[in-house]
């Protein structure tokens, strides 16, 4: 085994894991004002209205088909009665839905976010890193799933890339299995752990931001009346009606 196989596949994905779990720890601690998406809707809807939402759902639908072809042994999927056969029929399907969406999406925001001037102007270097790794790991998948899996020779990649991948997780990981693995799957799997070390320090963090706090919270009431005898104006801005806020337990 040489060293640069070891750098690849067994130094490169715990540095990457570990730089993404440090990273989101010093990005809390030290920068929890610039913990967001810096949202730029005020600033152009229409492109993002359509964009965004392709955009997520499509990733949402990549990233579960990859716990599914990663994480879940060929053996499990056999024994509940699906064939390799029929697994690599709902794949492709699965995947080409998720990948036309995503791909869409982000062609999209990126057209927005060069286009539009406003947005151009938000735009930094680390934003365009991160579209940078996301368009080549998004094209690398679509070229495993249709140049290889559907136009060419299928490669099982479950006999090695999942089965490397799961080994990380008990610190046994085989390198040898993906030296093995053509240079279209590496390429994918090298990009995917450089967006990784990425994240912490990219608006890609707002994806753990759950308003889950949302959900038992009060709801706001917000009413405005004009002044009367009893309820004069305010004498601060005479020319705009007081507002009051009330929330529903008051």
């Amino acid at each position: 085994m040489s060293g640069l196989n070891l750098v690849l596949w067994v130094l490169l994905p715990y540095v990457s894991v570990t730089i993404f779990v440090v990273g989101h720890i010093w990005r809390y601690r030290h920068d929890q004002f610039g913990w967001t998406s810096r949202s730029t809707q005020l600033l152009e809807n229409r492109l993002l209205r359509w964009g965004n939402p392709l955009f997520h759902y499509g990733a949402l639908a990549a990233i579960g088909g990859h716990i599914l072809g990663l994480l879940i042994p060929e053996q499990v999927t056999a024994a509940v009665g699906i064939s390799e056969s029929t697994y690599h029929v709902i794949a492709i399907s699965a995947g080409t839905v998720a990948w036309v969406a995503v791909i869409a999406g982000l062609l999209i925001l990126f057209y927005r976010r060069v286009m539009s001037p406003r947005v151009r102007a938000t735009t930094t270097p680390v934003d365009l890193a991160t579209y940078a790794l996301l368009f080549v790991v998004i094209a690398l998948g679509i070229w495993e799933t249709f140049g290889i899996n559907t136009l060419g020779t299928p490669y099982n990649y479950r006999v090695t890339v999942s089965v490397w991948f799961r080994g990380l997780f008990i610190f046994q990981p085989q390198p040898q299995l993906m030296a093995s693995a053509p240079l279209i799957f590496q390429l994918h799997i090298i990009t995917a752990f450089l967006l990784f070390a990425l994240w912490p320090f990219s608006r890609l963090v707002h994806a753990w931001s759950i308003p889950l706090s949302y959900l038992g919270r009060a709801q706001i009431l917000y009413r405005s009346y004009r002044g009367t005898a009893s309820h004069p104006r305010s004498r601060t801005d005479p020319g705009r009606p007081d507002i009051r806020v009330e929330t529903l337990d008051e």
